[in-house]
């Protein structure tokens, strides 16, 4: 019976060494954190990361929201150079994935927009699963139980073969509560041992 690695991207694959918020509100003199705090707000965020909006509609209405609370800025700008940034690419861990091919299938798991599938193209990962599970394409978010279960449907395996990955650790105790082995991400090292343990390097 196959193998499969189910793996995040934020905070395991996909690092921001430098959150792009920062440069974009002191170009527009937005105060420090104030694009953070309207883009993850529930209410903003939730539809975006479960389909309901899509990722050009999420971008507007932070706009929106901010100029409607700082209105002498230009928030639109703001969001735009925001929005730039695709983050940056862990490259050991990506090498520990790209290893982890040769003995099993690839799920990324990701609680993101329906801008995923360009972010990966502009980071040069989009070869890098065998399947991408994209919140915003099932209408589920980790922690819900029904995320995990979308990526056993693609890997067609039972929950005692699939190895889950995530810097969260509210996201591995859902996972391993549906039966499906996990590590917190902490670190490469650690990364690396877990993987080795469970065969898949």
């Amino acid at each position: 019976m196959g193998k499969a690695l189910l793996i995040d991207l934020d905070g395991v694959i996909r690092t921001w060494r430098v959150d792009p918020a920062v440069p974009a509100e002191r170009a527009v003199g937005l105060p420090a954190g104030s694009i953070q705090k309207a883009a993850f707000s529930r209410d903003l965020l939730l539809p975006a990361i479960t389909g309901q909006v899509s990722d050009p509609q999420w971008r507007r209405q932070i706009a929106a929201r901010l100029q409607a609370e700082y209105p002498d800025v230009d928030a639109e700008r703001a969001v735009q150079l925001w929005s730039s940034s695709s983050g940056e690419v862990n490259k050991e861990v990506a090498a520990l994935v790209r290893e982890c091919r040769h003995k099993s299938s690839v799920i990324l798991i990701s609680n993101a927009t329906s801008r995923l599938p360009d972010d990966l193209r502009r980071l040069g990962i989009d070869d890098l699963f065998d399947h991408v599970i994209n919140s915003s394409d099932i209408g589920y978010i980790k922690p819900q139980k029904e995320i995990f279960e979308a990526a056993l449907r693609h890997v067609g395996a039972t929950t005692t073969d699939p190895f889950f990955v995530d810097d969260k650790a509210e996201h591995v105790a859902a996972a391993e509560a549906t039966g499906i082995a996990g590590h917190v991400f902490r670190d490469v090292a650690s990364l690396r041992e877990n993987l080795r343990h469970h065969g898949l390097i």
